[in-house]
């Protein structure tokens, strides 16, 4: 039996800023740490990054900066030292720090490279400071998995790389234990769960009171007194609550969220949807945990497939599908109709793809809580699609697996693809 307390406890932590770029300054930091010469003697560092850190890192805000993008991230890194914060490893740094951080970056001391890797999440980086004194760290397949420290040449921590990849489960989860757990847990086990009502609500309020991004939740909120009539209001505030909280995050807003299986937007898209409908229907914190739980554990059931960074968006499909599932649970739904959620969101957004994290992330998961809305209540009426469907199957689980394949087998270049195209625009400006 999977032990679901502890990956709920694993897979769901705070973390402040877009964590792609987050986890370059949290190996940096480590790297900087292991020298003895201050940060503003280190004359290089070197980065070798996976084509989906690079992906997703290029264009989002880095919190506290005002600035964009990976050299920034990894600068601050170097001069803050304090990589026990992991995900928080950026947070409170000082306006010195980031003077420094903005020198080292203009002297052009911070190089990003391509690592030709099959592992689609990989940080490596190398430090050199004044006098020839040297560091390396390498972070391998979870943004905070450190596998190597090196200084001076000698090896300080070397962790043997033993990690499930893309298209098989290394936990045990399934649908039907994850409902199971979710419905008979003693209350108070599930009870930190609530930890994240107040992180996630507070940088959702925030988007929505700042021009932050796109403001897409901003004008979505907007939308039953604007000139769009389409949505009603309760679809609204759900869809305009979810997306606020990725255009704060995405613009840089300096606030934490509780982040889901190393992604704060899926940690978002999985939770605030559930948090805004419990409260519509005066749930109670009981129920509002069971719910979650139940969210968050598909959410990182299905990325076990489709992979930790993913050419499919984990936030859209993912965060939506473990919302999709939350929802339903909270309006009485059964297991039955569940499954029924997954299928009918799999088959909506099974093609969705991941273009980095950017100001339209909020795009994505407007999209995902949009259709999670409408899956759950096709669920709640036994609605659902069957095996004579495209890539679903009669039994949810399959069509999880299905899903592993789909990114496995038929994406393989697609991240690189996309990569290429973002990295052409830069080119041209």
């Amino acid at each position: 039996m999977p032990d679901f307390i502890g990956i709920l406890k694993d897979e769901a932590m705070p973390a402040q800023g877009c964590t792609e770029p987050i986890a370059v300054a949290y190996t940096v930091s480590v790297a900087s740490e292991q020298l003895a010469a201050a940060p503003g003697d280190i004359t290089d560092i070197r980065l070798l990054l996976s084509a989906n850190i690079i992906k997703n890192a290029l264009g989002v805000g880095i919190p506290g900066t005002g600035s964009v993008g990976i050299e920034i991230a990894a600068a601050l890194g170097a001069v803050v030292r304090q990589s026990e914060r992991k995900l928080e490893v950026l947070a409170g740094f000082t306006p010195d720090q980031l003077a420094l951080a903005r020198q080292m970056v203009d002297a052009g001391r911070v190089r990003v490279e391509q690592k030709q890797t099959d592992e689609m999440l990989y940080v490596e980086a190398i430090l050199t400071a004044e006098g020839g004194e040297t560091s390396r760290a390498v972070v391998y397949h979870d943004h905070t998995n450190l596998v190597n420290v090196e200084h001076n040449g000698e090896v300080l921590l070397d962790r043997p790389v033993s990690l499930a990849s893309a298209g098989s489960s290394s936990t045990g989860l399934t649908v039907d234990n994850i409902y199971e757990f979710a419905t008979t847990a003693p209350a108070e086990d599930l009870a930190f769960l609530l930890d994240c009502v107040p992180l996630n609500t507070r940088i959702s309020e925030e988007g929505l009171k700042g021009a932050y991004g796109l403001q897409v939740g901003n004008k979505i909120a907007a939308g039953a007194t604007g000139r769009s009539m389409l949505l009603n209001n309760l679809t609204l505030r759900i869809m305009s609550a979810t997306a606020a909280g990725s255009d704060a995050r995405m613009a840089g807003c300096p606030l934490s969220v509780m982040s889901v299986g190393g992604s704060g937007n899926q940690g978002i898209a999985c939770t605030v949807p559930v948090i805004e409908l419990a409260r519509m229907l005066g749930s109670s914190d009981e129920e509002l945990s069971r719910a979650l739980a139940i969210s968050e554990l598909v959410t990182l059931h299905m990325k076990e497939y489709m992979g930790r960074l993913s050419p499919l968006c984990g936030s859209g499909i993912a965060g939506g599908t473990g919302s999709c599932c939350g929802m339903t649970y909270l309006q009485g739904g059964t297991l039955q109709e569940i499954k029924y959620a997954i299928n009918n969101m799999i088959a909506m957004l099974q093609g969705m793809i991941c273009d980095g994290a950017k100001a339209t992330c909020a795009l994505k998961i407007a999209a995902g809580t949009n259709a999670a809305i409408q899956c759950s209540t096709l669920a709640l009426s036994d609605i659902a699609p069957s095996s004579l469907d495209g890539i679903v199957f009669d039994d949810a689980e399959d069509t999880i697996r299905s899903i592993g394949t789909f990114v496995r087998e038929g994406m393989r270049h697609t991240d690189e693809t996309i990569l290429g195209i973002m990295l052409e625009k830069q080119l041209k400006k």
